[in-house]
């Protein structure tokens, strides 16, 4: 009764306040006003995704196949009436919000983004508004809430990730991303009879004012996603987007938004760009200008937990993506499946155990980092960030050279060089060492003499003070 009552209420409410709202306009900000407001996250680089929710049961495997995920519902062509099932199972006693906040601190992340909502439509929050919400599992605690108050209690952004696609929700019109998607228009029309996108509409936005409303300060929100492309797709209007951007600005007026309500021709229709398990060959670009981005990788090939996944990322290939990412001025959020017990996958803990020795010693050359100047060339098998306000630059030696590395038209721009991990002094000369003579290099090159034993981290990193 009680979530009846608020569902009509707000649709009144909503019905009243659409009519009158006038077009956004997303130009009002000025570029130093939002370099203030994204100056935390650009800071950052790091951070972690989270897929959970009722997907994590099934982990991947569905009558013969046994290669689903998150989307396992419409790969898997999952009735809604058997998919439903899974709420009197989902019940993840051993979730522990302070402990899933310390694994991504200790790892070096800065922010969590989580799935309050996937496509399935299943809602981790206590949401008035449906009863398809982990109040009506055995677990019975809002998980947004808690996992809020950790990060808030620990100093790690708390951000959500939501969909804006359903394949729950009977007014949320079938497309070709739908489980039931069909093959021709006359089946389209046919499943669709009786939906209506405007009370879906309203649906997204009574949901997103309670993320945004309910749970102290959000800094990120993450809405996923628009398909405008080909027939039967979705794009803005489906959205109501330039309205539920405006929303989201007004509920919470520092937060940073990503780039997939369809909203790229609109100034100020977003805030980064988030290309998806791979990484750019180069700084990410819209018209020729560098825009921020934000690459989401998974451990594995999967967002959701996938039990039987072999294809897992190593702790040296994990590195190389967050440092290539910086090098490229991005940021990088790396996904973690939880399982329907609330633990994080062993492999998963391993490798962020890993990824956080690393980054106790070398994070420096992550925080505040982006991509280098042009006049500083990587040396091979490396890759380079720089701090702007340090004015230091940092060599990331994916192979270990041996005795020395030579690093081509520095010559008179380096103070002093050292190793990140322990400080230690690195010499640096003119010339090249050889058991003949001293060979004399190019003009313009420094020679930075190394030891023959590799210091004690996956990838060592050289700081130069730069003059």
């Amino acid at each position: 009764m009680k979530k009846s009552f608020l569902i009509i209420f707000s649709a009144m409410f909503l019905f009243m306040t659409s009519a009158v709202l006038p077009q956004q306009d997303f130009t009002r900000e000025t570029k130093r006003q939002k370099d203030e407001r994204m100056k935390w996250w650009r800071d950052a680089r790091f951070g972690m995704f989270i897929h959970w929710g009722l997907y994590a049961i099934p982990a991947g495997e569905w009558g013969n196949g046994k290669d689903h995920a998150e989307w396992i519902r419409t790969t898997a062509q999952i009735p809604i009436d058997q998919y439903e099932k899974f709420l009197g199972q989902f019940n993840p006693v051993k979730f522990n919000a302070d402990e899933w906040v310390k694994m991504a601190k200790d790892a070096g992340m800065k922010y969590i983004v989580i799935t309050s909502k996937h496509h399935d439509g299943f809602n981790l929050f206590d949401s008035p508004f449906t009863d398809f919400d982990v109040m009506s599992t055995p677990f019975h605690r809002d998980i947004m809430k808690e996992l809020s108050e950790a990060a808030h209690k620990a100093g790690i952004k708390i951000c959500w990730y939501h969909s804006i696609m359903d394949w729950h929700h009977p007014d949320y019109t079938i497309d070709r991303n739908h489980p039931q998607s069909a093959n021709t228009d006359e089946e389209y029309d046919k499943l669709n009879a009786g939906r209506d996108m405007n009370k879906y509409r309203e649906y997204i936005k009574n949901q997103v004012r309670e993320l945004l409303t309910n749970y102290g300060k959000i800094d990120i929100i993450w809405l996923d996603y628009s398909f405008p492309k080909g027939k039967h797709g979705k794009s803005r209007n489906d959205w109501d987007s330039e309205n539920l951007l405006k929303m989201v600005r007004d509920l919470q007026p520092g937060i940073i938004v990503n780039d997939r309500l369809d909203l790229d021709d609109v100034d100020g229709g977003w805030d980064f760009k988030s290309p998806e398990q791979y990484k750019p060959s180069e700084w990410v670009t819209v018209n020729g200008k560098k825009v921020p981005w934000e690459t989401c990788q998974t451990f594995s090939g999967s967002w959701g937990y996938y039990r039987d996944e072999a294809s897992w990322k190593d702790n040296k290939q994990l590195l190389v993506l967050l440092i290539e990412t910086v090098s490229k001025g991005g940021n990088l959020l790396l996904n973690v499946g939880p399982t329907a017990r609330g633990t994080f996958d062993s492999r998963a803990q391993d490798r962020l155990k890993a990824i956080g020795e690393w980054m106790k010693v070398n994070g420096r050359s992550i925080y505040g980092c982006t991509q280098a100047p042009a006049e500083f060339k990587a040396p091979e098998n490396s890759l380079l960030t720089y701090n702007p306000e340090t004015k230091r630059l940092y060599i990331h030696l994916l192979d270990w050279p041996m005795d020395e590395i030579t690093l081509k038209g520095y010559g008179g721009k380096i103070k002093y060089a050292q190793f990140l991990n322990d400080a230690s002094e690195i010499l640096m000369s003119d010339k090249r060492q050889t058991t003949w003579m001293n060979e004399k290099t190019e003009n313009g090159d420094v020679i930075l003499q190394l030891p023959i034993l590799k210091p004690n981290a996956e990838i060592p990193v050289i700081e130069l003070f730069l003059k």
